[in-house]
């Protein structure tokens, strides 16, 4: 499932990609880590990314105006930085990465940097990263007086060589089918939407496909910072962004001055990829069950039943109903999952979805279908749902050896459907092209701590669907000297954006100071969503 940020319409590091429509940057380059099957590849991409991040150095950020469809005003300015499509060939096809930034609210003695940020995915954008400043956000004051907050397109993302898999359209055109098969002739429909999916990915964007990889990202990470003419690099990174963090920090640990990763991806190379969607499935049905205790808690507001059982009967009479006759001819299973996952997801959503459903239950059928429909007027909304798709797909699938066998997949899926039935085989039909991926596949980086990695700060609460905890613990592990704040009987995804002061303080010291508590420390959890 994807990894892992808001979007009109949500998914994590996965949810069925049938199904949603939009549910984890000079100075010297580090001893690369080497990847056990590629030690000279790596030695020859560690030297691509010293040569183009020298070039970024020279080169700097034509910082200007943003282009107005961009939708970013003044004083957020907008620019490119230019990387090789392939770091073994530093002299070869070169892409362009859009870059946007709003220079420290403080004065010049104060500031600190860039902070670079990412919201994950794989295929978020982090542009709007920026706004926070414009827009006043409380939780980012004192930080945005020390740092430039810096946003990027990754590669194959947004304005930064988009990839496309399908036309946008036809991606986003609903009813799609159940992702729970009632037969085998629904499995091979299923399957063979995965592998039309993956051949339209090889047809649409065939020569990126082989580079959109999180180390080949984490080397553009390099390459944007030296571009920002920063010695270190300060990096945020929520979700997908987890990863890309820590790939980062093993492949130029000497590069990294303040690193917050939050809402962590489990780096071990067991779990990437295809294990870290598995274990999704089971923390998402844990939140959920969350969240139906919640709407069971107040009903005197939303009237779905006084107790979890009687909101889970709630929820399964609307999905056989839509099942039998979708909403509106166009909102059926599919749809209501990729609505209904925001709540799991983050507590923003606890009272829209709540909302929405209690309005349906009531004989409000429009507001469910409004909400939960694509909107095919949309184009650049839907064509940006695609592209956030496609993008987590070829990362996904190329950055790791997946299950060619149909029948590992079918056994797995079965079996976690029986126990955690919300997202299983959604999140196994969005992740299916990976078996037939037409592009080579990697090893993953074996994240740890290299000579010069500085104190990571790791952010996670304890009830996080998207990522589960054991990520946050597995990297704290991994990276020497890492601190963990873990958010106790929480469970959104995407912690330092919220309101609470036992987290906020401390993010906050440690940008600013670089300090942190003297061992790891645990958080009362922020406030439950009021009705």
């Amino acid at each position: 499932m994807r990894g892992m940020r808001p979007t009109r319409r949500v998914t994590a590091l996965g949810s069925a990609g049938a199904l949603v429509t939009a549910t984890l940057i000079a100075g010297a380059v580090a001893a690369p880590s080497a990847t056990a099957d590629s030690r000279h590849g790596q030695d020859r991409e560690a030297r691509g990314a010293a040569i183009a991040a020298a070039r970024a150095a020279k080169a700097g950020i034509d910082w200007q105006d943003c282009p107005a469809d961009w939708g970013f005003a003044k004083p957020i300015q907008c620019g490119w930085v230019t990387v090789p499509l392939d770091y073994a060939h530093p002299n070869g096809k070169k892409i362009k990465l859009a870059v946007d930034h709003i220079g420290n609210t403080g004065t010049k003695e104060e500031r600190q940097g860039a902070l670079v940020y990412n919201p994950g995915g794989p295929g978020g954008s982090g542009m709007r990263f920026p706004t926070r400043v414009t827009n006043k956000n409380p939780i980012w004051t004192n930080v945005a007086k020390a740092y430039d907050f810096v946003g990027f397109d990754p590669r194959g993302v947004g304005h930064s060589a988009p990839i496309s898999c399908i036309d946008p359209q036809e991606f986003v055109k609903a009813p799609k089918a159940d992702p729970v098969p009632g037969s085998e002739a629904d499995k091979r429909a299923q399957r063979k939407l995965a592998a039309e999916y993956a051949d339209g990915c090889a047809e649409r964007s065939g020569d990126m496909l082989p580079q959109m990889t999180t180390p080949n990202t984490a080397r553009d990470l390099d390459v944007i910072r030296a571009a920002l003419g920063e010695k270190k690099l300060n990096y945020l990174g929520v979700s997908y962004g987890t990863y890309l963090g820590a790939v980062y920090g093993t492949l130029f640990p000497g590069h990294v001055r303040r690193m917050i990763v939050d809402s962590v991806v489990n780096p071990s190379r067991e779990k990437i990829w295809y294990e870290a969607n598995l274990d999704q499935d089971i923390a998402f049905e844990g939140r959920w069950k969350d969240w139906e205790d919640w709407v069971a808690k107040n009903d005197a507001t939303f009237h779905l039943g006084d107790t979890r059982a009687k909101v889970q009967k709630q929820w399964l009479t609307l999905r056989a109903t839509a099942k039998k006759s979708p909403l509106g001819g166009v909102v059926g299973p599919a749809e209501l999952i990729s609505f209904f996952q925001s709540a799991p997801y983050y507590d923003s959503s606890w009272v829209p979805v709540a909302t929405t459903f209690s309005k349906y239950v009531a004989g409000d059928t429009q507001a469910l279908v409004d909400a939960a429909a694509p909107d095919l007027s949309d184009t650049a909304g839907n064509i940006a749902s695609e592209n956030s798709n496609a993008v987590y797909t070829a990362v996904e699938c190329t950055d790791a050896k997946w299950p060619t066998s149909w029948k590992k997949w079918d056994k797995d899926n079965t079996r976690l459907n029986r126990d955690y039935p919300f997202m299983t085989w959604a999140n196994a039909w969005m992740n299916l092209p990976c078996a037939t991926w037409p592009a080579k596949q990697h090893t993953p980086v074996d994240v740890k701590t290299h000579k010069g990695l500085p104190a990571v700060l790791i952010v996670q609460s304890t009830h996080d669907a998207a990522t589960p905890y054991d990520g946050a613990v597995e990297l704290h592990k991994r990276f020497k000297g890492s601190r963990l704040i873990t958010e106790k009987d929480a469970g959104s995804h995407g912690v330092t954006g919220l309101l609470n002061p036992c987290i906020n303080d401390r993010v906050n010291t440690y940008l600013l100071t670089g300090g942190t508590d003297g061992a790891d420390v645990t958080c009362a959890p922020h406030a439950t969503p009021k009705p």
